[in-house]
């Protein structure tokens, strides 16, 4: 019987270790399919376009050189540029870095007030049609956001906000429906006794959030401001449609503007996978900071 037993108990951690194996090769190459065209991206950046179309498969860098950063960063030289492949067009990096950093924190910032003060009036205040409400404001997470492009270029267009940072925030400055959503998960978690203690002590609605509900959310609030940011960073479509002009042009627009800029062959893509990496940068930081507290974050609001 102890024989049988130990037989078992050998084959059950046999069949354990292969499954473990298995699911470790899976999950390997999954984040290698997903890492390669960042990968990709690296070698590129620190390759000379002049030489990439000779070494086609090569993983590593064709001809390495960091004329491609020194090119976005605009310590090099139109000449170092042609030389090595470039179209020779410049990009006002700088510049474009500052607007997409205040074109995102604007968008935080708002976002982060307004969709906390909404999403507690939804989870704690107590007035007519309040679940009607917060209904419609999910609704609104079935639109397609290019669906509202239309109807929004029109008003910013009417109001003459074209090519203003005004007019590239105003529609997302506010509020959003998953915003909203997420911070009111949160809220309807909070112990009652803490608001009744501030009650009794003549705290009214508006002090009870601002002095103790969000000062005890720091971490659904972090969580929300980084996504906010990160979204906002990568946004195309809208700040390319209300905000194409040099001095509103944000990262992500002026990108696609140095692609463009060729004049003869292939676009600059040393030049552009570079400028594409720094771009990245910011995002990447304030992922790899934040990740746990973003996951823990959204587990927590999502059970709630």
């Amino acid at each position: 019987m102890a024989t049988v037993s130990a037989t078992a108990s050998r084959s059950r951690r046999k069949r354990l270790s292969v499954g473990r194996l298995a699911a470790w090769a899976a999950m390997v190459i999954a984040l290698l399919v997903t890492l390669f065209p960042f990968l990709w991206m690296i070698r590129t950046a620190f390759s000379t376009t002049r030489s990439l179309p000779s070494n086609p498969s090569s993983l590593l860098p064709a001809d390495f050189t960091w004329g491609a950063f020194e090119r976005v960063l605009g310590l090099g030289s139109r000449a170092q540029a042609i030389a090595e492949g470039g179209s020779g067009a410049s990009v006002n990096f700088w510049l474009y870095l500052r607007n997409s950093f205040f074109y995102a924190g604007a968008i935080t910032l708002g976002q982060v007030l307004f969709c906390s003060m909404a999403a507690y009036a939804f989870a704690r205040l107590h007035w007519p049609g309040r679940n009607v409400v917060f209904g419609i404001f999910l609704g609104g997470l079935l639109v397609p956001p290019i669906f509202t492009s239309l109807p929004n270029f029109i008003l910013v267009k009417n109001l003459g906000l074209l090519n203003t940072f005004p007019g590239m925030i105003l529609p997302t400055f506010f509020m959003t429906p998953f915003a909203i959503f997420f911070l009111r998960q949160f809220f309807l978690g909070i112990n009652h006794e803490i608001e009744e203690s501030a009650a009794l002590d003549g705290a009214g609605p508006w002090r009870t959030f601002f002095g103790i509900v969000l000062p005890i959310s720091t971490a659904p609030v972090t969580t929300l401001a980084i996504l906010t940011f990160i979204t906002a960073w990568n946004d195309y479509f809208w700040p390319f449609l209300v905000g194409n002009n040099e001095d509103t042009r944000v990262l992500t627009v002026a990108l696609g503007v140095f692609r463009s800029q060729t004049p003869a062959g292939s676009p600059d893509w040393a030049g552009l996978m570079a400028a594409t990496l720094v771009a990245a940068l910011p995002v990447l930081v304030l992922f790899f900071a934040f990740a746990r507290k973003i996951i823990d974050s959204i587990g927590y609001s999502g059970v709630k």
